[in-house]
């Protein structure tokens, strides 16, 4: 697997050892439990595996060209590591159907069969070939997707840090 991936589920399995149900579950009104930032993660990590496999097998990527929009956008986020806060999430990575312990104890092989997803489209097309659109980031090559994640995950682990502050203050 991708170091800096492996190094990403590592922080994510360090982050998450000895979460209780109850952990997973408590939230602040109108956010997301802890339970619902693994799904969504969980959910990103398909949905990148389920693009680039369609990538492979059409054998052609499928991204379109950059606008300027879509270049800053993916060198703050994959270059700089800067998040923008405010993004709601699209629909498709929306957590539903809620089963945390089954997601967590997931996680890693998800990300390990989205990294071999795109390590597949990589070795076919090139690693700087733009392959697949990211809904808010527009086209991006195999790496970038790659940061993209690792700068996504330590976002939502931050969210997940300061849920478990706030729960062992009250």
């Amino acid at each position: 697997m991708n170091s800096s991936l492996q190094q990403l589920a590592n922080l994510i399995a360090y982050e998450l050892a000895g979460i209780s149900a109850q952990e997973l579950a408590l939230h602040p009104e109108g956010k997301w439990s802890i339970g619902q930032i693994l799904k969504h993660l969980s959910l990103t990590y398909s949905g990148t595996r389920i693009v680039f496999e369609r990538c492979r097998q059409a054998g052609k990527p499928s991204a379109r060209a950059a606008t300027p929009k879509d270049r800053l956008r993916a060198f703050l986020v994959t270059r700089l590591g800067y998040l923008p806060g405010g993004q709601e999430a699209p629909a498709e990575t929306r957590p539903k159907g809620l089963a945390p312990l089954r997601v967590i104890s997931a996680l890693a092989r998800k990300i390990a069969a989205m990294d071999e997803s795109i390590r597949a489209c990589e070795q076919h097309f090139g690693s700087d070939v733009k392959l697949v659109n990211h809904p808010f980031l527009g086209p991006l090559t195999s790496d970038e997707w790659r940061r993209f994640h690792c700068v996504h995950g330590r976002h939502h682990l931050r969210q997940i840090r300061r849920l478990r502050r706030l729960m062992e203050a009250q």
